[in-house]
């Protein structure tokens, strides 16, 4: 299983970035998915993803400007990240729960003040 991300870079506050997720060499749908973060001397946390029970959780931190989706037949997750704030600067790590957890290989999102 290969989880490819893309879409990171770096974007001034208040900008806008999208990142996309695309899972490969899994047959059938994956049910849950979503975005992890993990700034410098952080932890990783949770930001967006799709629960098992269809639900969709977000952190407290990005509600209201992050948005996920997802393409069910290509097993792509989408993160829309808006009004950008220097305090969401991380790693960002795509997962996938298919009986075993996996993670991407992390994209760089940096937000200027």
């Amino acid at each position: 299983v290969q989880l490819v991300e893309s879409g990171g870079g770096l974007v001034q506050a208040g900008g806008s970035l999208t990142l996309s997720c695309a899972a490969s060499g899994i047959r059938g749908r994956i049910t849950v998915m979503g975005w992890y973060r993990q700034a410098a001397g952080k932890q990783r946390e949770l930001v967006a993803r799709f629960g098992s029970s269809g639900n969709i959780d977000y952190a407290d931190s990005v509600k209201g400007r992050f948005f996920i989706s997802r393409e069910n037949t290509k097993n792509t997750v989408f993160l829309q990240m808006n009004s950008l704030k220097p305090d969401d600067t991380a790693v960002y790590y795509c997962n996938a729960n298919f009986i075993v957890p996996y993670w991407g290989q992390g994209t760089q999102v940096t937000v200027s003040a």
